[in-house]
């Protein structure tokens, strides 16, 4: 695949031709450390046939990544250090990532995960140093430098010194130099934080990174926004949303994320003003299976979870979007004249920035009434799409006047739907196709 940069507007990914890259990520940090070169590949080509294209995965793994080895016995390092890696461990790497691109799957490489510079908690040890962690970057950088890969630095950490950044800074460093600045850049944050935090000024960064976390119907709608409004502006996407089949607030007792709440999160951060967004599924990030001890209570094995609806849902979110020009559009909630809503009731909208087209999402079926003044054309094509099936039902045509009520197919819980419409005039294709 062509290599990958940020647009012109600086508020999306693209390739090297300007074509838009939609960046739907899946969350599967342990993959090079847990799964064998078999299981990677069933992995790899259902994400592909689900329509992902970024998988985010940890080369020195949360999980006793420096000291339980992988399913071939090797360890990543040489007596703990970064400097010394081991090639046998890397080898099975270099499998991982080669099959990732031939099904045009891009890797978003996690060169550590942060409890190797950040204990707090966790199995670390903290094992690295602006000076190791420089050389190490451009050892991965170096290595490479010809394949589809996005760095993602940080891994659910925070800064709390000036060591931290130096680290981080290093690394980044390590990385430009070994791929010669060939590929994107971001940083993972804890939860409730954002890259922008803490690097929102450095050059090193390419586009921005939101973590949710793992709480049902948490704002990240709000989050993103705020990114979205920050100067110089960047590409920002919700990197680690809840979780399908993980438990709310991390407790049981509050009930599992399902596919309805891994959609709401999607659709919300995308008409926010997100350049694409990352799924997640509980049992898959952790790759897990009843011979091994389960994290945060995961119930369901990884070869199982891979079918969970969530997943495959994810695909409709991207086609929508690519239905459409994707490169104009912006968010814009003065659509909404009604209450945007808190909740499973909150209502989100975007538009092209030209009016050629708008999206509202109404995450419950609730009802609104539309400001279409900032839309173009004399009449509207009107069109519900179901985020669910990624079906489209057309609504026939309107006359645009200043304001309009629009009343989704069904309302309840589970029951989100996507308006759609166009500038009759533009004849756009059916939503989603």
């Amino acid at each position: 695949m062509p290599r990958l940069k940020v647009s012109d507007n600086r508020r999306f990914l693209v390739f090297a031709d300007g074509k838009p890259f939609f960046y739907l990520g899946d969350t599967a940090w342990e993959l090079f450390h847990r799964l064998n070169r078999q299981e990677a590949d069933r992995y790899l080509k259902d994400r592909a046939a689900k329509r992902f294209t970024v998988i985010q995965a940890v080369v020195l793994a949360e999980l006793s990544g420096l000291t339980d080895p992988n399913p071939y016995g090797a360890l990543p390092l040489h007596d703990l250090d970064p400097t010394r890696p081991n090639e046998a461990y890397f080898t099975h790497v270099d499998y991982i990532v080669q099959r990732a691109n031939a099904l045009g799957l891009t890797i978003g490489m996690l060169p550590t995960w942060g409890d190797k510079w950040n204990k707090k908690w966790g199995a670390g040890p903290e094992i690295f140093t602006p000076e190791n962690a420089r050389i190490y970057g451009e050892f991965l950088g170096r290595r490479y430098r010809n394949r589809d890969i996005i760095w993602i630095l940080g891994g659910d950490r925070t800064l709390e010194n000036e060591t931290h950044y130096r680290i981080i800074r290093a690394m980044a460093a390590g990385l430009r130099k070994g791929d010669g600045g060939a590929h994107l850049i971001s940083f993972h944050p804890v939860g409730q934080q954002s890259s922008a935090l803490y690097f929102h000024e450095d050059d090193w960064l390419d586009f921005h990174m939101y973590q949710t976390g793992h709480t049902r119907d948490r704002d990240n709608y709000r989050s993103i926004a705020e990114l979205y409004a920050l100067t110089p502006p960047r590409p920002c996407i919700d990197a680690e949303p809840g979780y399908e089949d993980h438990p709310s607030g991390f407790d049981p007792k509050n009930g599992y994320l399902d596919a309805y709440d891994v959609r709401k999160f999607a659709y919300w951060a995308l008409f926010a003003g997100a350049c694409g967004h990352t799924y997640g599924c509980h049992d898959i990030w952790q790759m897990w299976q009843p011979d091994r001890q389960p994290v945060t209570s995961a119930r369901t094995p990884w070869y199982a979870a891979i079918h969970l609806p969530g997943s495959g849902q994810m695909q409709h979110a991207r086609r929508l979007l690519e239905s459409r020009p994707i490169l104009t559009r912006i968010p814009d909630q003065r659509l909404l004249l009604s209450d945007a809503g808190k909740g499973t009731d909150h209502i989100q909208a975007t538009r092209c920035a030209k009016g050629s087209y708008a999206f509202v999402y109404s995450a419950s079926g609730k009802p609104f009434t539309l400001n279409l003044q900032p839309l173009s054309g004399e009449r509207l094509n009107v069109w519900w799409y179901d985020p669910r099936e990624g079906r489209s039902i057309a609504a026939g045509e309107r006359k645009r006047t200043e304001t309009q009520e629009f009343t989704p197919p069904t309302s309840g819980p589970g029951q989100d739907w996507a308006l759609v419409l166009d500038d009759a005039a533009r004849r756009y294709p059916e939503p989603g196709i």
